[in-house]
């Protein structure tokens, strides 16, 4: 696997709008609501609200890529993306924009029930590990990428920014082109042919073979507990980093009175560092201590920097702190969905990751109201050590012995 396989180009580039989704609405929210008159404390809502509709429909979508195929569910997908994001500039007050970012949330979840069952198909093994860090890798990067094009876009006219939910055409063109053309004639789009590679390095952390054998439909697979624990991770953990993107610019721009500048430096160098890490780190050092370690190591890592951080009163120490928070979550993510793929049997595979990113979103999105309860009655440095308590959780739970599979009933 490698980046001249055009097939993960894609998928990769498909991931990169999911996350573009809400990333380049922020830098233009105080000029859309001038403009369209509405308040600015509900124009939060049009980057966040998204994340419920993904969350609510990205399992069902998973289910329906198990049964119709990924790639005929992710070209439709990314076409209607085009769509509810282009018409977005055509409303002219805050209910039917709303409307379009819901709609635009089952889109993102086409996009990544398909693009996630894709990974797990096509790849295997460490490649499939690999495959997803590239991934969680995209999702960090145009975290950071795209907010700086719609802030440049938004210069010239905040409408504008939307046009770049328009780059979903296109991609769906090149990704019919790739997964359709005689060049992938081995390559069956309605049921794609697994490719075989042995992984003795995971045949240990693995319970593939005894956990899910025999497991026919969605109910069966949810069931096991070892599936329903990483699922409780994958939420747990992006509730954490979702937890640090709201709060840590509260917390630099009250106690050290930084400016947005130095803010978005703090993030990025966050999100670079996770980033780094899904890159090059997590294959090798899954390889060498096993997933579950990995995972726990990641999860303490984010865990001790949430402690240090309301500690910090410089820019030059928090900043390596940052980065580091950015390696554990870059060790985490990953890990937690190249476990939840090798646990899934080949035809749940789409179901059960995309369950995964859809409890991902639902955190996100109750993240804000379940912590903004802790910091309306506590304190922001509760808020902080309570965010720390949840991802040590993660590390925690992963160091369990692993349950035996509940068994199959007929």
């Amino acid at each position: 696997m490698n980046f001249s396989d055009s097939r993960l180009l894609v998928l990769l580039a498909a991931s990169s709008l999911i996350a573009m989704t809400g990333a380049i609405l922020a830098p233009i929210l105080p000029e859309m609501a001038n403009s369209l008159h509405f308040e600015t404390a509900q124009a939060g809502n049009l980057i966040s609200f998204h994340f419920l509709t993904l969350a609510i429909f990205t399992p069902l979508l998973g289910i329906l890529a198990d049964r119709i195929g990924q790639i005929r569910l992710l070209l439709p997908s990314l076409v209607c993306y085009a769509l509810f994001g282009t018409a977005g500039v055509l409303m002219q007050s805050f209910a039917p924009l709303l409307v379009t970012r819901a709609l635009l949330g089952v889109a993102n979840g086409g996009i990544a029930a398909a693009g996630l069952g894709l990974v797990s198909k096509l790849y295997q093994g460490e490649a499939r590990a690999q495959a997803i860090a590239y991934v969680a890798t995209t999702l960090t990067l145009a975290n950071i990428v795209y907010p700086l094009i719609a802030g440049w876009i938004g210069t010239i006219d905040w409408h504008y920014v939307f046009g770049l939910y328009g780059l979903g055409i296109p991609l769906a063109l090149w990704a019919a082109f790739v997964f359709y053309s005689s060049q992938s004639s081995s390559l069956n789009v309605e049921a794609l042919s697994v490719q075989e590679e042995s992984d003795e390095n995971s045949s240990a952390e693995s319970l593939k073979d005894s956990a899910v054998s025999g497991i026919a439909t969605p109910a069966q697979l949810f069931r096991q507990p070892q599936i329903l624990k990483l699922l409780l991770c994958l939420a747990l953990v992006s509730g954490s980093v979702y937890a640090l993107i709201v709060y840590l610019p509260i917390y630099m721009k009250t106690d050290l009175g930084s400016n947005t500048v130095a803010i978005g430096i703090v993030l990025a160098t966050k999100a670079g560092g996770a980033a780094l890490v899904s890159a090059l780190l997590v294959r090798r050092l899954v390889k060498q201590i096993g997933e579950s370690w990995a995972i726990a190591l990641g999860a303490t890592t984010m865990s001790l920097t949430l402690i240090a951080m309301p500690y910090l009163h410089q820019m030059q120490t928090l900043l390596p702190v940052a980065i580091l928070f950015g390696f554990g979550f870059g060790i985490v993510v990953p890990t937690l969905y190249s476990s939840l793929a090798d646990l899934a049997p080949s035809n749940l595979q789409s179901t059960v990751l995309a369950t995964g990113t859809g409890v991902s979103f639902l955190a996100q999105f109750l993240s804000p109201i379940l912590l903004g309860f802790v910091f309306t009655h506590s304190s922001l440095l509760t808020v902080f050590f309570t965010t720390a308590l949840v991802a040590l959780t993660v590390g925690l739970l992963n160091l369990l012995p692993r349950r035996n599979p509940a068994p199959i009933k007929e």
